[in-house]
């Protein structure tokens, strides 16, 4: 991405500040109050967190906005092995964002830092020498996202969280991402609705596998889905075997149950923050020939995998993020900030607390959807974020016409 650094007005610092004054500080991940306020007389300042549809149709409410901003948008993906969405969807669906706003292909850069902090860094050193005046981040960690959006605000480069929050990161910035308290909610409800179902011989022995420590999102879906089962746990209604330490990396969590199973064969179900790790436990229960519904795990992220597993009875349900929405809303507060415009109040939604920095962070907070066989149709399939060639094969074909999937 090729972006002029962008001069800082005094009108806009104050933009900001009034931003951050706008959001109330509470212990909470989200509140409903707005994240930013102001008006807009155009079309653009129509544009709320609801707006964004599967046709991209609201991106060109903003192009009045786009012709009026200068310098680059670089967005940073973090990597292609904890999940396949960051080339498969957000990487195109980005794009198409930004052309759909009026946006053309020197005006934004996307760069994937294949799981290296240190190739992030180069990556946001080289847009903003290039002159870009947006960096849309989603961070590896929250270190080195700090340190790349330190060196960002020194020269005067703004910046958005995507997907993850960075702890500790720039103290003007947005956050754009589903809310993610509401995600661990639905993987812990999830759970425990489907725990009724499989677990007939004993009560739930749940192994508890978290996503990576030193990721804000991993964090906030354990809030989520803790809340959920925390009670069960202390009512004795389900056992707490085990909680060991998270990663997001499928070959280690793999290599984590195994363990976990060997100590504890008592175990009969997990709690699994993803698709792909999830995945990776499935794998260890079929090499154990451990029937289908019977062993529940739960995911996020609705890959291909991920329903797969769902029809064949090894997955509880996913978690759908329509990463087409976040793309839009991320690509969105950009270009308003590009242009030197403060994000409606009805776009930036509300807060969320980052508590190294103890401040609530102006976020818009998009709603995720829980998938199982029932609505796997209505969701994925019908927004195109699977097909139904790639979705119903072999084994699966029966289970798809089973759920109605055609």
């Amino acid at each position: 991405m090729r972006v002029g650094h962008l001069r800082v007005t005094a009108a806009f610092v104050a933009i900001g500040v009034l931003l951050l004054a706008a959001c109330s500080s509470d212990d909470n991940n989200k509140t409903s109050a707005s994240g930013s306020g102001g008006s807009q007389s155009s079309a653009a300042g129509q544009i709320s967190a609801t707006s964004f549809t599967v046709d991209f149709g609201a991106m060109a409410q903003l192009k009045d906005l786009a012709a009026k901003g200068t310098g680059l948008i670089g967005v940073l993906l973090p990597d292609t092995t904890t999940s396949a969405r960051y080339e498969s969807f957000d990487r195109p669906y980005l794009e198409k964002a930004f052309q759909q706003a009026g946006l053309s292909s020197d005006q934004y850069k996307i760069d994937n830092a294949q799981g290296s902090a240190s190739t992030m860094q180069t990556q946001a050193e080289a847009d903003i020498t290039n002159g870009a005046t947006v960096l849309l981040v989603d961070a590896l960690d929250s270190g080195s996202g700090a340190a790349i959006e330190a060196s960002a605000a020194a020269k005067g480069v703004k910046v958005i969280d995507y997907d993850r929050l960075v702890a500790g990161g720039s103290p003007d910035r947005v956050y754009v991402s589903f809310d993610n308290v509401e995600v661990g909610k639905l993987i812990g409800q999830g759970f425990v609705d489907c725990a009724a179902d499989w677990v007939k011989s004993a009560k739930p022995n749940v192994l508890v596998m978290d996503g990576s420590p030193t990721d804000n999102n991993a964090t906030l879906f354990a809030q989520g889905y803790n809340g959920v089962l925390q009670p069960k746990f202390d009512s004795g209604d389900y056992v707490k075997v085990s909680e060991p330490a998270g990663t997001w990396t499928p070959s280690v969590a793999a290599t984590t149950f195994d363990q976990e199973y060997t100590a504890h064969p008592n175990i009969n179900s997990a709690v699994t923050p993803n698709d792909d790790n999830a995945n990776a436990v499935i794998a260890s229960l079929q090499k154990l020939n451990i029937p289908a519904e019977t062993f529940p795990t739960t995911g996020q992220d609705a890959s291909l995998s991920g329903l797969q597993n769902i029809l064949k009875g090894y997955q509880c349900g996913t978690v759908y993020k329509a990463i087409y929405l976040e793309a839009q809303a991320a690509a969105a507060v950009a270009i308003y900030i590009r242009a030197g415009e403060q994000p409606p109040s009805a776009l930036v939604n509300g807060t969320t607390k980052d508590s190294q920095a103890n401040k609530d962070v102006p976020s818009v907070l998009l709603k995720p959807t829980w998938v199982t066989v029932d609505n796997i149709a209505a969701t994925d399939v019908k927004d195109g974020a699977v097909t139904v060639a790639n979705l119903c094969v072999t084994a699966v074909v029966t289970k798809c016409t089973a759920a109605g999937i055609k």
